[in-house]
């Protein structure tokens, strides 16, 4: 096994929430990413973190529109996190998501279990990622149970 290929095995033992971080295109039409590389960073000011691989197609939207939404997925949207887990839907596939707007134009995801709006205030390249740092000027908050992400696996709680 190589030193890459333990170091996934290694991080995918760690079970995350999963997050839809969107954000919009320069058509107007509503971009997402699935992830679970996301943190709080500060109570004061508010900020949230997202990591966004440079290969992403997210990665150059983030840099240009400097605005992300952050979107924790409930364990009823599984089939939201796999549609935008992917680099390119299937031709056809007409995505599950429901969104609305923020006052700043941002898209939060219906039904999710938390929502935020993030201005990038700063962002910092390491290595084959760029970790953008958002102040949260919108949040929304949702009862629910979380989808999950454990070694390489969508999972619920009563799993």
């Amino acid at each position: 096994m190589s030193n890459s290929d333990l170091f996934r095995k290694a991080w995918g033992s760690f079970a995350t929430g999963v997050s839809l971080i969107t954000t919009v295109e320069e058509n107007g039409s509503v971009h997402g990413m699935t992830a679970n590389g996301i943190a709080s960073v500060s109570l004061e000011p508010m900020l949230a973190m997202v990591c966004v691989g440079h290969s992403a197609k997210t990665y150059p939207i983030l840099e240009s529109t400097g605005k992300f939404g952050i979107n924790i997925l409930a364990e009823s949207q599984k089939a939201i996190g796999e549609y935008y887990a992917k680099s390119d839907p299937p031709t056809g596939v007409i995505s599950p998501a429901i969104f609305r707007f923020t006052e700043a134009g941002t898209p939060f995801l219906e039904g999710s279990l938390a929502s935020m709006d993030c201005q990038v205030v700063s962002s910092h390249k390491e290595g084959d990622h760029t970790v953008f740092i958002g102040e949260v000027s919108e949040i929304e908050v949702s009862e629910g149970s979380p989808l999950l992400f454990y070694t390489g696996k969508w999972m619920t709680l009563t799993q």
